[in-house]
């Protein structure tokens, strides 16, 4: 179990960072599955760049809090 545990601590490191990634990406895949979202396609990478912007940054926030 601990060698599982040193493999996500150094691939991602953090759980938020993980999950908020996969609901990027999820938001991603939707726009390019349906649709009536398609007039959004173009806008995707701006989209992948602002949600991981935001995923970091709420990852930052929250561990310069806790070191308080």
């Amino acid at each position: 179990m601990s060698i599982i545990k040193a493999i996500y601590n150094f691939l991602v490191g953090d759980i938020v960072i993980l999950v908020g990634i996969i609901i990027t990406l999820l938001i991603l895949v939707l726009l390019n599955a349906v649709s009536g979202l398609s007039m959004l396609r173009g806008a995707s990478g701006i989209i992948m760049i602002l949600g991981t912007l935001i995923v970091l940054t709420l990852t930052l926030t929250r561990e310069l809090r806790g070191h308080r």
